[in-house]
């Protein structure tokens, strides 16, 4: 809406597309990954762009499941976190407009991926079980791109 949350989102924009094209890999780019302390996170899936202004994950489902993270915050390293299976995230627009997204899967990990930086919070902190560090370099080596996603299982309580 502001000139200052356009100049934010075209820097994360440019900032996303430097960091594809360095590291071959990235979805999204969180405000705080560029320097600017504001709640804003853009998202680039295939065609689709989204700029989140303020998103807030408002219910999150009943299976939990494991995930192989990365992050351009340490391109080299992966860390398995246990995340949300679906969520439901509100967010407001660059235009002022407010949305409700229903995500699961691979995209719902990656929203709260993101939000998790507006927080302040790594995938680092948030490391789950034995050995949840691996070089991507060595998981690549015995791993598909797919088997970063375990199956969702129901949340232990």
């Amino acid at each position: 809406k502001s000139a200052a949350t356009r100049l934010v989102a075209d820097d994360l924009r440019d900032s996303l597309a430097v960091a594809r094209k360095k590291y071959k890999m990235g979805r999204a780019l969180a405000a705080p990954q560029i320097g600017a302390p504001v709640r804003i996170v853009f998202v680039q899936m295939d065609k689709q762009r989204w700029t989140m202004i303020n998103p807030e994950i408002t219910d999150v489902g009943r299976d939990d499941f494991l995930v192989w993270d990365d992050c351009f915050s340490f391109p080299n390293l992966l860390v398995r976190v246990t995340r949300a299976y679906q969520i439901t995230v509100s967010y407001t627009d660059p235009k002022g407009k407010q949305h409700t997204m229903e995500l699961e899967g691979p995209m719902a990990e990656l929203l709260q991926h993101e939000i998790d930086h507006l927080d302040g919070i790594l995938a680092l902190d948030r490391a789950s079980g034995v050995d949840p560090f691996a070089f991507r370099s060595e998981w690549e080596k015995v791993h598909e791109p797919g088997d970063r996603y375990g199956p969702p299982k129901p949340r232990e309580v």
